[in-house]
């Protein structure tokens, strides 16, 4: 991760926002370069205004995201191209996210069909990962954004 880039765009957004929050945080989206850059891209050209998270996995002493908190986006190369500002934070269960939610995620072809089968995928992946089991039921975060700084 090129924090480089980070430090920097932080400081070229606070140049012109002096009210910006002193902290944030920054993270890339999915678990590949390739969708890493991808997603980014959705959020640069204003497609991708949410995101979904699996509430599981927050460790106890992390934070969860809350309305107000500033995300540095990183592409797959882990160097800052955008940041968003989180305008709504909901935890709900897999199978009660909303069409709207799913078509705020800009991916594939926009429906709650197609999010529900590759968040799926993505899920028990990561809940794999620490041997849990994915079901339909499992709490996760719906996080809306909007962009507000790009390079």
């Amino acid at each position: 991760m090129s924090n480089d880039s980070i430090i920097q765009m932080w400081e070229d957004f606070q140049k012109i926002n002096p009210n910006a929050p002193k902290s944030y945080e920054a993270w890339a989206f999915g678990d590949s370069k390739e969708m890493a850059d991808e997603l980014a891209e959705l959020v640069i050209d204003g497609t991708k205004t949410a995101t979904t998270s699996n509430y599981s996995l927050y460790e106890e002493n992390e934070p969860l995201p809350y309305v107000g908190l500033h995300n540095i986006i990183l592409d797959g190369d882990g160097n800052a191209v955008a940041i968003v500002e989180n305008t709504s934070v909901e935890i709900v269960v897999f199978d009660e996210v909303s069409e709207e939610h799913a078509y705020l995620e800009g991916e594939g072809d926009r429906t709650l069909k197609y999010w529900r089968n590759v968040h799926e995928d993505f899920f028990k992946k990561e809940l794999k990962e620490v041997n849990q089991e994915f079901h339909n039921k499992i709490p996760v975060v719906c996080e809306r954004f909007k962009l507000i700084y790009k390079k």
